[in-house]
């Protein structure tokens, strides 16, 4: 599907931006559009555009952040510590102003499932995978807690989409891991028990 030919109502927002960069996130925009199964080419161009763009907007947040910061750490003293918070402050801001805004553009062309598999392709597939592992590792889960993990998880994959890097997607997630753990312990689950009978049934499977 030659996609880059036809004409699209969202306009690709590259002004300014290298070839190769514009190139390599498209792609990657691509790959996450391609497993929505949209039928309508026109409407899967649209959807692409949207995430490229989201990635740009977000690139464009980072990078001006990241200025900030190399200036403030010209300073010294107070004043450094004041300037570096305020680089901060602003990044912040700026995600959390424009942070709806991908979702509800979204929602133009996708259904709810079709949106969650966007957010999950944006941030490795973790929830889902994570989600799994923990009703496999512990089959017992109630309704009520296997709700609460999921919606911790999904918690997580909101400030995931916004980061900077794999590795800042991922403390995200680990940071979310680590508050599941300590509430299922204080619901009285041993952790390391349940990982190991987990492991127990996952070999036992492999000889069958």
């Amino acid at each position: 599907m030659l996609l880059g030919l036809r004409v699209s109502a969202v306009d690709l927002k590259t002004e300014g931006l290298d070839s190769a960069y514009v190139k390599t996130i498209v792609e990657r925009a691509q790959k996450i559009t391609d497993q929505l199964g949209m039928e309508d080419s026109s409407k899967t161009l649209d959807v692409r555009n949207i995430i490229a763009n989201r990635y740009f907007l977000l690139n464009s947040i980072h990078e001006a952040y990241k200025k900030a910061q190399e200036e403030a750490k010209k300073l010294s003293g107070e004043a450094k510590q004041q300037a570096l918070q305020q680089a901060v402050d602003r990044r912040d801001a700026e995600l959390y102003k424009h942070h709806f805004e991908f979702e509800a553009d979204l929602s133009n062309y996708l259904s709810p499932a079709q949106i969650e598999m966007v957010k999950d392709g944006m941030t490795y597939g973790v929830v889902p995978k994570t989600y799994q592992a923990h009703l496999e590792m512990i089959p017992t889960l109630t309704e009520e807690e296997k709700s609460q993990i999921l919606c911790w998880l999904k918690e997580a994959r909101e400030f995931a989409m916004d980061a900077d890097t794999s590795k800042d997607k991922h403390g995200w997630f680990g940071k979310y891991k680590g508050r599941i753990n300590n509430w299922l312990s204080s619901r009285g689950y041993d952790l390391q028990k349940e990982r190991e009978g987990w492991q127990k049934r996952i070999e036992e499977n492999k000889g069958n």
